[in-house]
Formats: structure tokens, C-alpha cells, sequence
């Protein structure tokens, strides 16, 4: 079983506020599909934005051969600039 880690979109369609989460999920499930685990969060609504990644699960998850999308890998890059 392939894992990706990708972002699953999570909110309202109403008012288009949408919030994400971070998720491994198995490659062939859907967007919305059960996921295996959260990772972490992403609200780009806020000024600035918000972004939570627990880089525990996210380092065990990279060890088991799962892949960052294109989206979440520029996240992660964006949180590790912040940190230094």
C-alpha cells in the first residue's frame, strides 16, 4: 500500500472558508476517505496563516515510505523556514 501525505479539505462550502488537514492517507483512497492518520492542520484564512504539523508523525510516516505531495512538501518547507 502506497501512503501519501496530502492535505484533506475540511469546512464549509457556504461561506468558502475552508481549513485542511494534513493526513497520510493510502494512495487510491479518495480526497475524502477515511485517512490513517492527522498530521497536522492548515487554515488559510487567517492573516497570516495558520499552520500545525506534529514532525514526530510526520518523520515516522516519511521512515514508513510515504510521500508528500507537491502542496505539502512547500508547507513543511515554509514551517522549517519559520523555525530558523
Amino acid at each position: 500500500m502506497e501512503v501519501r501525505i496530502r492535505m484533506q479539505k475540511i469546512g464549509k462550502a457556504a461561506n468558502k472558508r475552508y481549513n485542511f488537514r494534513i493526513v497520510a492517507i493510502s494512495r487510491q483512497d479518495s480526497r475524502q476517505s477515511q485517512n490513517l492518520e492527522i498530521l497536522g492542520y492548515y487554515d488559510p484564512s487567517r492573516k497570516p496563516a495558520s499552520l500545525s504539523i506534529d514532525q514526530e508523525k510526520l518523520e515516522h510516516w516519511l521512515k514508513k515510505g510515504a510521500r508528500m505531495t507537491d502542496t505539502v512538501r512547500s508547507l513543511v518547507n515554509q514551517l522549517k523556514a519559520k523555525k530558523n
